[in-house]
């Protein structure tokens, strides 16, 4: 039976404790994966006990649901800051290209999604956040090529859906290759990368 979390009554304390969980859940997930670490590692790494980690989330899938929607917020914050660049959409994500490598090379933080991926072949609802996480990325990637200032907004659906499922499946990549081949920088990626976007970014 779950434990209800409890309300706290001041929200900036709320946002803390929850912020404290989910950086401490985020530590353990990378130590020892998702079902290596329990709630009483979580509790002792977040220096709480884990009845009052329960005050927050009633469960380790309600923390996983939160580190996902974390993620979006960042992810979305970052093609808000695209949505507001003045100039063409190519220049802009040619410009903000490494914020992405970065992001996807980060095998400190990003070993986590490693983990919910193969999480997600056995557990639906952690599938069912992943594919709505990607579903909405995959949205504003589309209304960014849809705009008045992309050089591609006059192609078809499926064209404009192929080039964005492309893009994903490169950046997506990155980690993997990261972790197999420590040596790979940010340089060597964006050498090759940069004309591949340019690429998939204009009309042909």
């Amino acid at each position: 039976m779950s434990v209800k979390p409890k309300r706290q009554s001041d929200p900036n304390i709320a946002k803390a404790r929850r912020e404290q969980i989910l950086n401490a859940a985020a530590q353990c997930f990378r130590r020892k994966g998702y079902h290596g670490a329990g709630m009483a590692e979580i509790s002792k790494t977040a220096g709480m006990s884990a009845g009052h980690i329960y005050n927050y989330f009633n469960s380790k899938e309600a923390i996983i649901e939160s580190i996902i929607e974390k993620d979006m917020a960042e992810m979305f914050s970052i093609f808000e800051q695209f949505e507001q660049q003045p100039g063409d959409i190519l220049s802009v994500l040619l410009d903000g290209l490494n914020i992405g490598v970065q992001r996807h090379m980060d095998t400190g933080n990003c070993v986590v999604d490693l983990d919910m991926m193969a999480e997600a072949g056995r557990n639906k609802k952690v599938a069912t956040l992943l594919r709505e996480k990607d579903t909405q990325a995959r949205q504003r990637m589309h209304r960014l090529l849809t705009s008045e200032s992309s050089l591609v907004k006059f192609h078809d659906e499926q064209e404009i859906e192929s080039r964005i499922n492309v893009i994903f499946s490169v950046m997506g990549g990155l980690l993997l290759r990261k972790v197999l081949y420590p040596e790979l920088t940010e340089e060597t990626v964006l050498i090759a990368l940069r004309p591949a976007i340019k690429t998939l970014l204009s009309p042909f």
